[in-house]
């Protein structure tokens, strides 16, 4: 359109707001040309950027590598190989271990279990039992072993009751430190234990002596998390108060529990706060079921009490759910790698240490035998020779 036929619309528009009029002009057809001609000046730059667009992926695909795809080739990996947990679980009988395990992993490791009289338990000693179950979850496979300790601080007199506890966690690094060093070493298998659920009791004030000589004896060689057994039984300030209790006694004791990892700083806020929260719910109050309720219409692994119903997963009634949560969702693969970096170097360091030292005392052996061995024969030869010449004179 020309200049003309602008000026032309300008008058006739203003002609029109003039009269106050709404019948169709003439003087519209060159507002129409206008907006045919800003929509191909539009649809122009926008196959015009298209292009560069697409020039510029070009390019940044011949110059693309292919590592960018190295966490999918690890994942697909791993899926098809499997993942493998050992759990242990330690603390007094009746405390809701085996309940809390069937829990955590809505399964039932211990339905063949026997239950001992008092009489049986005067005479039992610790011993260690372990189920393996295998799980699976959107093609995921899991290998779960649950280690338990029956009979620990059963017995009257329960010095050093923690010794076999120790031997197992020690036998499972000797044979995966075997199995290493080994020459096929092409399928090994992790048996080691890469947490410790440890109970403690909710009745009394505290930490026992027991529960501080074995946690002392086990902090160095696997991930300790205290768990308060039965939380149900306690009111939620009693709740409060101990676990004041026994993080101080803890930190008193000199006892090294499992530590979360420290947040990155950039990571989201929420994690944070997640993260913050694990570590302030420390000893986790816990409450095991294996029975379903119902109560308003829902039906849910609970307790049913005269006073009313415990919901397992339910946050305001215990700290399960962040426990499970912990265990499986968010730090099991840390847990693993701590066992792996930490607990598991200390021990191959030490083997290390030991075999370095057996061998330069065989060397020392060695040599002292191998001096011992020549030094009379080389005096004798000297007294012969004196002898001779003695003779000779």
């Amino acid at each position: 359109f020309s200049g003309r036929d602008w000026e032309t619309s300008q008058d006739r528009g203003e002609r029109r707001t003039e009269q106050s009029t709404e019948r169709a002009t003439p003087g519209c057809w060159p507002s129409r040309q206008i907006y045919i001609s800003v929509f191909h000046l539009i649809h122009l730059q926008t196959a015009c950027f298209m292009s560069r667009l697409l020039s510029s992926l070009q390019d940044m695909d011949r110059e693309y590598v292919g590592f960018a795809t190295l966490p999918n080739q690890v994942h697909r990996k791993s899926v098809k190989k499997g993942f493998a947990f050992t759990l242990m679980v330690a603390g007094e009988s009746g405390l809701g271990k085996s309940t809390l395990v069937n829990s955590l992993y809505l399964t039932d490791l211990y339905n063949n279990r026997k239950v001992l009289n008092a009489e049986e338990r005067i005479v039992q000693t610790v011993f260690i039992t372990k189920h393996t179950v295998g799980i699976e979850e959107k093609g995921v496979r899991l290998r779960l072993s649950i280690v338990d300790t029956p009979g620990f601080g059963d017995a009257v007199n329960n010095t050093e009751s923690w010794k076999e506890i120790e031997d197992y966690i020690d036998q499972q690094f000797e044979q995966y430190f075997r199995d290493e060093s080994g020459l096929n070493r092409k399928n090994i298998q992790d048996n080691r234990v890469h947490c410790c659920l440890y109970f403690i009791s909710p009745f009394g004030h505290g930490l026992r002596p027991l529960d501080v000589e074995c946690m002392r004896a086990l902090h160095d060689k696997v991930n300790i998390v205290p768990v308060l057994a039965k939380a149900d039984s306690l009111t939620p300030t009693e709740v409060r108060r101990k676990k004041m209790k026994i993080r101080e006694e803890m930190e008193k004791f000199g006892i090294n529990i499992y530590q979360f990892p420290d947040c990155d700083f950039d990571e989201d806020e929420e994690f944070k706060q997640q993260e913050q929260l694990l570590k302030d719910s420390i000893p986790f109050a816990v409450i095991g079921s294996n029975i379903q309720v119902e109560s308003k219409g829902r039906k849910f692994r609970g307790r049913l009490y005269p006073w009313g119903v415990v919901e397992v997963e339910d946050p305001a009634h215990s700290d399960f759910l962040l426990l499970r949560n912990m265990l499986v969702k968010t730090h099991m693969q840390d847990l693993k790698d701590v066992t792996r970096e930490t607990h598991y170097e200390n021990y191959r360091a030490q083997c290390i240490q030991n075999m370095t030292r057996m061998v330069v005392q065989e060397r020392k052996r060695r040599l002292v035998l191998h001096t011992h061995t020549h030094t009379p024969t080389h005096t004798h030869r000297i007294d012969v020779h004196r002898t001779t010449q003695t003779h000779t004179h």
